[in-house]
């Protein structure tokens, strides 16, 4: 992986590396109002269906899901709006490269608070295809399938 990740995490996208080949990471923090990092704080925050994408010499995340606080009544924030991720300029110029090629994206792999801030991982990533993603259910169960043996073996002395 990218940096440390050795934050208290929040959520996980698990499907974005079923549905990607993910060949770099970035760790970016988020610009966020005060009910959201609350709602944060709470694990209410759904990964699902968000995407990063660099525009005007900024990095964007969109559809990221986080539910309204329950106490911040007029104060509350818009669920699925856009957020500004905060990244160095260097890197938002290699991933304005990266993502200008054919079939790459950001996805957003999970969300953290390290040192009190919100984080996330974003994942460079490359779409696979139906017969790679049945590729690597093969080899997770063939996997599962050799220690399930193994543990047999060893509660059978």
């Amino acid at each position: 992986m990218g940096k440390g990740t050795e934050g208290k995490q929040i959520a996980q996208n698990k499907k974005a590396r079923h549905d990607y080949h993910i060949e770099e990471t970035y760790e970016a923090g988020l610009v966020l109002t005060g009910t959201e990092i609350k709602s944060i704080r709470n694990r209410r925050v759904n990964l699902k269906d968000s995407f990063a994408r660099v525009s005007r010499g900024e990095a964007w995340l969109h559809n990221l899901h986080i539910s309204p606080y329950e106490q911040g009544n007029r104060y509350n924030h818009d669920p699925v709006r856009t957020r500004k991720l905060l990244l160095h300029r260097k890197e938002i110029n290699k991933l304005i490269g990266l993502t200008k090629e054919k079939g790459y994206t950001l996805v957003p792999l999970k969300i953290y608070i390290k040192n009190g801030f919100a984080k996330v991982l974003i994942g460079l990533g490359k779409g696979k295809k139906k017969y790679d993603k049945r590729e690597d259910l093969k080899k997770k169960a063939a996997k599962r399938d050799i220690e399930r043996a193994f543990k047999d073996s060893q509660l059978g002395r």
